[in-house]
């Protein structure tokens, strides 16, 4: 009984994360996409949507991997999620300082 409650947390983290994934994928699609329209256009403000953009993207990706983490079984494992997660957040943080200076910059 209990593997088989085992089994489908993993299916449910594993179509969860592909989920968390795909619409990180989206968010950065559309972004891409608008901002490449607002670039055509000669929008100033292309570098703040577009950061906005990754940083929303990266924030599912994210999530993505701390739902991973629910079903990691070794500490080897463990520590590259950690890694990801830590990488990650980093650009998140980076981005966000690069929004802020941009928003300053346009004002």
């Amino acid at each position: 009984m209990i593997e088989y409650l085992d089994t489908i947390l993993y299916q449910i983290v594993q179509v969860s994360t592909m989920l968390m994934e795909f619409f990180g994928i989206c968010v950065l699609l559309f972004s891409a996409f608008k901002s490449f329209v607002k670039w055509i256009k000669k929008d100033r403000n292309i570098r703040l949507e577009l950061a906005q953009g990754i940083a929303l993207a990266l924030e599912f990706k994210m999530g993505g991997e701390v739902l991973r983490t629910v079903v990691v079984r070794e500490w080897e494992e463990l520590g590259i999620l950690g890694a990801i997660i830590l990488l990650r957040g980093l650009l998140t943080f980076l981005i966000h300082w690069e929004i802020e200076n941009e928003r300053k910059a346009l004002e």
